[in-house]
C-alpha cells in the first residue's frame, strides 16, 4: 500500500525558508520519478517541482525557479522541497506525489499535505 507523509509545513516571515520533507512506503521508492504540487482554496493542484528516480533531473514550475530546489534521498525513502525566498503568493497547501502501480493499475498517489503560509 502506497504510504505519503508530509512534514515540515509552517508559518514563516516573507523571505523566510521551510524544508518539506515526504516519507514513502509500500512501493519501490528509488524507482519512481516524484513530485511536489501545492493547491490554494478553490484552486487547482498545480506542480512545482519534480524529480527523476535517481535524483539527476529535476524540472520546476517558473514561479518556483531559482527559490525552490526539490530532491531525495532513495536510502532513506524521502523526498524533501526546500523554499528559500518564501512569498505570500507561496501560500498553499503542499503535496508530494508519485503514478505508481495499484492493484486497479497504475495512478497517481497523494499524500495527505502540509500547509504552509507565508505571512508577516
Amino acid at each position: 500500500q502506497v504510504q505519503l507523509v508530509e512534514s515540515g509545513g509552517g508559518l514563516v516571515q516573507p523571505g523566510g525558508s521551510l524544508r518539506l520533507s515526504c516519507a514513502a512506503s509500500g512501493f519501490n521508492f528509488r524507482s519512481f520519478p516524484m513530485m511536489w504540487y501545492r493547491q490554494v482554496p478553490g484552486g487547482e493542484r498545480d506542480m512545482v517541482a519534480s524529480i527523476t528516480y535517481n535524483g539527476g533531473g529535476t524540472n520546476y514550475a517558473d514561479s518556483v525557479k531559482g527559490r525552490f530546489t526539490i530532491s531525495r534521498d532513495n536510502t532513506m525513502n524521502t523526498l524533501y522541497l526546500q523554499m528559500n525566498s518564501l512569498k505570500p503568493e507561496d501560500t498553499a497547501v503542499y503535496y508530494c506525489s508519485v503514478h505508481a502501480p495499484s492493484d486497479g493499475g497504475p495512478r497517481r498517489f497523494w499524500g495527505q499535505g502540509t500547509q504552509v503560509t507565508v505571512s508577516s
